[in-house]
């Protein structure tokens, strides 16, 4: 608390003071801070500066990138507190947050709720999303919905990436860092004129580094980077109007990651251990170590082409952007986080190709109009393929299970002998149960078409007063289809049915009725006399009381899939949507700026790729009235509907000699906000009814002596379900959405000391804070539910989520001697407080009651030196 109020306190002094942290454009190096008037910014795809434009955006600049050792995008939080970025289950995943707004990214039919776009072109998804930073110009992180201008793909904000364009001056840099676990990170970019029309640049880099946790059972280190990346551009530009630009990209990646730890053990924990297996204790959780009987491996390829044509006629300035896309990623993991050979194999291969296509218009008419005509074709193909099977000790771990949970009364052989037997068949299941290499093969293929018209105008009503409308339409398509098969032969087992065998052959012959003779029984079901009777045993089969067997139905982990399409679901689903911006903009002087806005926006309709993905209620009722359901299924969703964001905003924007400040109030609130939860099998995917956030987000730079800038950026978010009546765990009505901190604030510092000889010293650092909040509203594998699926309690559940919050102190530095000549030399170090905090919890897999968790990096520092030429 001491230090809670001390930092509560700061905040309070500095925002009376400060304003946004000092950034540079293209041409500025760390010692050449430059006011927020001389930023050119891109988001509201026009040049403005960053003083000028009317939107709430942070813009991290290259110079602050090399300075502060951001290494890519995960690293970018530290220096913008109203964005998260995690990197959780592989390499291939990364998640996004903007104000407590965004989903989870393991599930390939989910699309981001934060847009990413490298130079304009859309990264439709997680495997793409992850790339070091060679020749980056700035990054504008713009806040709240901005799907006016950029379509479905940014209904809680943008990250743009700008890099730099081929120049006509010879000149480049490089770069070489080494850090602890053996990280090296080599990365540098030339550019310069082929002819007097031409220009072309050409960056890369490679990125190593050990793997921060030790695996105690395989011996190997796991965590570690190992990718390289290069970039190839080549300008045309006439001088005259015209400029082509053209880009391609290439980038690898093959990584053992990523580790897990155990953070609260159940029975399943101690039948691991009894094999001879082993976990984390909970209490080990920051000790970088963990335990797997094979490692984890990721291997990825992301590749890409653009063209941008510019075109400059006067009053108006036309632009074409096309390009090709296409990710691959090879995954494999030991997904029972144990030394025990539970789970064989947790592999996919993931395949997207994206091709998109921008056309747009900015245009004048005279000097106080200006508008932007535009649209966007998205098309995207998706393959999917998994495979997940039992592993060698899998039999002798549900053994050890079913003993368990039956006091003692069965065993694997003796439960597949009785289940036979109520079938008609002792020897039916013989040795089949939780067989090695028995699981789930699933294929899933999604297509997407989308296509977007949107406008803009700008009128000057007023000297200094600048009225903004914008519209938007979209219209998405996506067809899916499901090809997942299950060998689990436990798991296809009607255990409802087989006790409703078991209960009848008990109960029946008291009635006098051979329940082996099918006649005799439905005498007794019809005869009105015994007719309840019948019912009551009937329904009897449903109690977990009554029939013992439903309590194992929580080991029944790979069940019969119902595949799309079928009779009763197309596996289409379509919709369209208007989107709308307004604003008012008023230049109050020369130094100060206020603005107004109200915009929306939109996503299209998620489809859940994964082995949750299952009919909701009332088709499960259509397959089963036309007997097509397969056996054991329950209802969830195939896909969530489209969700529309809403923002209400005010801001002020000052800037100074010695100063400048940037103020944001908002209301922010999405309607069927899509939420997407790992259940520890697979992911649920549903609609939030309402969540909405209120905040203020304020950034700012001072000056007080020439050497020293200091900067503060704070983000104030109370964050709420309004209505989510329909999740994973229950009712979350008028609760705090997981991942949405109230309270996020960074501190920074940079002093640049010129020395007599024309040399710099550069000294920077950033302290980053977020108050507690929690990683996920529930648990939904600690959810009870009754054998057709219908929850019954939450409350373990919930009260579980709420022991796991994660609270951040992040401190950076760095101290930079820039010579003269152009070198440049760095010793850096990143959460230098070696703060350690649980990232994400969730069910783990195969392990019913138990928890799991991946761990944050510990503190990480090196040397670098650079060279300017």
């Amino acid at each position: 608390m001491r230090v809670r109020r001390s930092l509560l306190a700061g905040v309070a002094f500095a925002s009376l003071a400060w304003g946004p942290h000092a950034v540079a454009h293209d041409n500025a190096t760390a010692s050449e801070p430059l006011s927020s008037d001389e930023i050119i910014v891109t988001a509201t795809k026009r040049e403005q500066t960053l003083q000028d434009v009317p939107v709430a955006v942070t813009v991290t600049t290259g110079a602050t990138i090399e300075q502060a050792q951001i290494r890519d995008l995960k690293d970018l939080q530290s220096v913008v507190p109203s964005l998260r970025v995690n990197q959780l289950q592989s390499s291939a995943n990364t998640n996004f947050y903007i104000r407590g707004f965004g989903n989870g990214a393991n599930n390939a039919g989910i699309e981001p709720s934060v847009g990413l776009f490298i130079d304009g072109v859309y990264r439709s998804r997680s495997a793409s999303m992850i790339a070091d930073f060679p020749d980056v110009e700035r990054i504008e992180v713009l806040r709240g919905p901005q799907s006016t201008l950029f379509g479905k793909n940014a209904s809680a904000g943008v990250i743009s990436i700008v890099t730099m364009k081929p120049q006509f001056t010879f000149g480049g840099d490089l770069e070489a860092s080494y850090g602890n676990y053996n990280a090296v990170v080599v990365k540098g970019m030339v550019t310069g004129p082929i002819s007097d029309t031409v220009a072309f640049s050409l960056a890369g880099g490679l990125n190593k580094r050990d793997g921060i946790v030790r695996d105690l059972a395989t011996g190997e280190r796991t965590n570690e980077r190992d990718r390289w990346f290069t970039r190839g551009q080549l300008l045309f530009d006439d001088h005259d109007g015209l400029q082509v630009r053209l880009i391609g990209d290439y980038g690898k990646i093959d990584e053992n990651c990523c580790a897990a730890v155990n953070l609260r053990q159940a029975l399943p924990t101690l039948a691991i251990f009894a094999l001879g297996g082993a976990v984390t204790q909970p209490d080990q959780k920051y000790d970088n170590i963990t335990y797997n009987n094979f490692e984890s491996s990721n291997r990825i390829r992301n590749w890409g082409f653009s063209g941008q044509l510019d075109y400059d006629l006067g009053s108006t300035k036309l632009t074409s952007i096309t390009a090709y896309r296409r990710t691959d990623a090879l995954t494999n993991q030991d997904s029972d986080f144990s030394s025990a050979d539970l789970l064989g194999r947790n592999w996919q291969d993931l395949r997207i190709k994206t091709f998109t296509q921008e056309l747009r218009a900015n245009f004048d008419v005279g000097d106080r109009l200006h508008g932007l005509l535009g649209g966007y074709y998205f098309n995207e193909k998706i393959d999917q393929n998994n495979e997940v099977s039992w592993g060698t000790q899998a039999r002798a771990y549900a053994n050890s299970l079913v003993q368990g949970l039956s006091g003692g009364a069965l065993s694997i052989p003796t439960l597949e002998t009785t289940l036979g037997a109520l079938e008609g068949n002792p020897a039916k299941y013989a040795g089949q149960f939780f067989r090695a290499g028995t699981g789930m093969t699933e294929a899933y293929r999604l297509k997407n078409d989308a296509w977007s018209l949107f406008g803009q105008l700008d009128f000057e009503v007023a000297p200094e007063l600048t009225l903004t409308g914008g519209i938007n339409y979209t219209h998405d398509k996506k067809r899916f289809a499901t090809d997942a098969v299950s060998n689990d032969v436990f798991a296809g087992v009607d255990l409802v049915a087989d006790g409703r065998t078991a209960i009848f052959a008990q109960a029946l012959p008291a009635f006098g009725v051979n329940p082996n003779n099918s006649a005799a029984v439905q005498a007794f079901a019809t005869n009105p006399a015994t007719a309840p009777i019948y019912q009551a045993l009937f329904k009897s089969a449903t109690d977990p009381a009554v029939n013992r067997l439903l309590g194992l139905q929580q080991l029944q982990y790979f069940p019969p899939f119902m595949n799309v399409p079928n009779a009763v679901e197309p596996g289409r689903v379509s919709d369209g949507h208007f989107s709308y911006t307004a604003r008012v903009a008023w230049d109050v002087t020369p130094t100060v700026n206020l603005y107004a806005a109200f915009a929306t926006g939109y996503k299209a309709a998620s489809i859940n790729l994964s082995r949750n993905s299952l009919p909701t209620q009332p088709d499960l009722a259509q397959l089963r009235a036309r007997g097509l359901a397969v056996a054991n299924l329950t209802y969830g969703s195939r896909y969530a509907n489209p969700e529309v964001a809403t923002v209400y905003e005010f801001g002020l924007k000052g800037n100074w000699s010695v100063a400048s400040a940037r103020v944001a109030i908002f209301k922010q609130i999405i309607k069927d906000f899509q939420s997407n939860i790992f259940t520890g099998s697979g992911f649920f995917l549903a609609n939030a009814g309402k969540q909405s956030a209120f905040g203020i987000e304020f950034e700012g730079s001072a000056r007080p002596v020439e050497p020293l800038t200091l900067s503060l950026s704070l983000t104030y978010l109370d964050a709420r379900y309004d209505s989510f009546k329909l999740s994973a765990v229950g009712d979350l009505s008028g609760t705090r959405p997981a991942g949405a901190s109230p309270l996020s604030v960074t501190f920074g510092a940079e002093f640049v000391q010129p020395v007599s000889n024309g040399d710099r010293i550069i000294l920077r650092g950033d302290y980053h804070y977020e108050a507690p909040f929690m990683l996920v509203e529930g648990l939904p594998g600690l959810v009870v539910k009754d054998s057709f699926g219908n929850v019954t309690s939450v409350a373990a559940a919930i009260q579980a989520a709420r022991e796991f919050k994660q609270e951040i102190n992040d401190v950076n530095a760095s101290l930079t001697y820039a010579m003269a000549n152009g070198i440049e030399l760095t010793v850096w170090g990143r959460n230098l407080l070696d703060n350690r905090t649980i990232l994400q919890i969730f069910d783990s897999p195969a392990q019913p009651g138990s928890i799991s968790g991946y761990p944050n990096q510990p503190r990480t520092y090196g040397v670098a030196a650079r060279y300017r030429f």
